[in-house]
């Protein structure tokens, strides 16, 4: 299981590097300014995606909880949601004509966190089947 998780971290790290630096080299190189830090939001999709992932691997173990963990699952991404507007309610909300390059750059990071999240997700749920 410390084997499974410290790949989770290695993973999870590497996406956030490679993905956040080369969508960082493209906004700069088109000398776009963003109504937010970049960083932070992909640091936001870092910490929640690896937090359940981990936490996915920890509570798979438990046979009480294995069967709830697809419903656990929805929440969590219902959660994530929530959270995300609350941090970024300024950006999102209230930020007139927020340009579409900008819209697009909040989207990018969830796309892709979401993605390696449920890949996991995913594998976690059909190992016990």
């Amino acid at each position: 299981m410390i084997k499974s998780i410290f790949i989770y971290f290695l993973l999870f790290f590497g996406v956030f590097f490679l993905s956040f630096s080369l969508h960082q080299n493209y906004i700069e190189k088109q000398a776009i300014t963003l109504p937010f830090s970049l960083k932070q939001v992909y640091v936001f999709h870092l910490g929640f995606s690896l937090l359940v992932c981990v936490n996915f691997k920890l509570f798979s173990n438990v046979d009480k909880i294995f069967s709830q963990l697809g419903f656990i699952y929805l929440g969590t991404l219902f959660l994530k949601i929530v959270l995300f507007c609350a941090l970024f309610y300024r950006p999102i909300f209230k930020e007139e004509n927020l340009p579409q390059i900008a819209r697009v750059s909040l989207l990018i990071p969830a796309f892709i966190f979401l993605l390696t999240e449920a890949f996991f997700v995913a594998k976690i749920l059909n190992k016990k089947e």
